[in-house]
């Protein structure tokens, strides 16, 4: 059974009554009334898997804190119009992430099963496997909907567990559970082992370096969808650590990684494919960051997400 801790007010930051801000537009809500919006925000305040630096579990708030102050208008989509926001998944009290992760899962399928598209907000990049895994199970009719995964990251994250699972290891757990494709979209070089990357290029997942988003960020990310072949799902998932090390607010920032701009533009493309079964930014760490340039990121990719998710026909 879900359970959430009570969404927060929300509150525009501007008097100015032409502002049109997401504090104006984003209203608390619950599961039986979620279908009522286009998408609906979950956060999961969870660091206990991170391998590196803790203080993802302050990342959901300062990312609705950040949002909204954010305006809702994009210039080719028009201004968000519709987004709920459920509150924060109730985690358990206890030491194994296993289990956080299992709690949280019974959550988010219940989450995935209304009508609205989820937008998790994390927490370390274990949740990944907790949020999406659900989707492995979903069914239409007597058959079993395929799954692709699109993750925007600097790190490959596909370790194999040993124990408990961590922040490193929540692709090799889906790929264990049946995960049909992945894409990594803004890898860098000299930040995984031989072994890693072994085990994406052997299994057919496709790996697009930051150097290749710079090249070209569309045609990045559009190799990125096309490589999830004809699956019936498309799981979008930003770890924050994909951009430079300029935003120093996540658990690993590294030099070498992409720009706001070119994440911006890529998650919108991802958003617009007709798939979409939910999104997440994970891995914001408002303790490590730097003049909150890293959570005004974070939020502004959802913010850009949602652009795309309503640019779509019908959206």
């Amino acid at each position: 059974m879900a359970v959430f801790t009570d969404p927060p007010a929300w509150r525009p930051t501007s008097e100015d009554p032409v502002d049109d801000q997401f504090g104006h537009l984003v209203e608390g809500t619950t599961l039986d009334d979620a279908d009522a919006y286009d998408a609906v925000l979950v956060g999961v305040p969870y660091d206990g898997a991170v391998i590196s630096r803790q203080g993802a579990s302050e990342g959901p708030a300062a990312i609705r804190g950040a949002l909204a102050s954010t305006k809702t208008h994009h210039f080719d989509a028009g201004p968000v119009d519709s987004l709920g926001d459920l509150g924060n998944v109730a985690l358990p009290a206890t030491e194994s992430t296993a289990v956080v992760q299992g709690a949280v899962a019974d959550t988010t399928r219940d989450v995935h099963d209304v009508g609205a598209t989820p937008v998790f907000l994390g927490g370390d990049n274990s949740t990944t496997y907790a949020n999406a895994s659900p989707l492995l199970d979903e069914t239409v009719g007597a058959a079993t909907e395929s799954l692709g995964v699109v993750s925007f990251d600097a790190h490959l994250d596909c370790r194999q567990v040993r124990g408990d699972p961590t922040s490193g290891s929540p692709y090799r757990q889906l790929h264990d559970d049946g995960l049909d494709a992945l894409s990594v979209v803004g890898a860098r070089h000299f930040e995984t082992s031989t072994g890693y990357h072994d085990f994406v290029r052997d299994n057919d997942y496709e790996l697009v370096t930051a150097e290749e988003v710079g090249d070209d960020d569309v045609d990045a990310v559009d190799r990125a969808l096309d490589a999830l072949g004809d699956v019936d799902q498309v799981y979008v998932s930003v770890d924050i650590d994909v951009l430079d090390a300029a935003y120093p607010g996540s658990s690993a920032p590294t030099p070498g990684g992409i720009t706001t701009r070119e994440l911006f533009r890529m998650v919108r493309v991802a958003a617009s494919d007709d798939r979409i079964a939910g999104f997440e930014v994970v891995e914001t760490a408002p303790p490590l960051d730097e003049n909150d340039r890293t959570v005004d990121a974070a939020a502004r990719t959802v913010a850009h997400f949602l652009a795309g998710l309503q640019a779509r026909p019908g959206g």
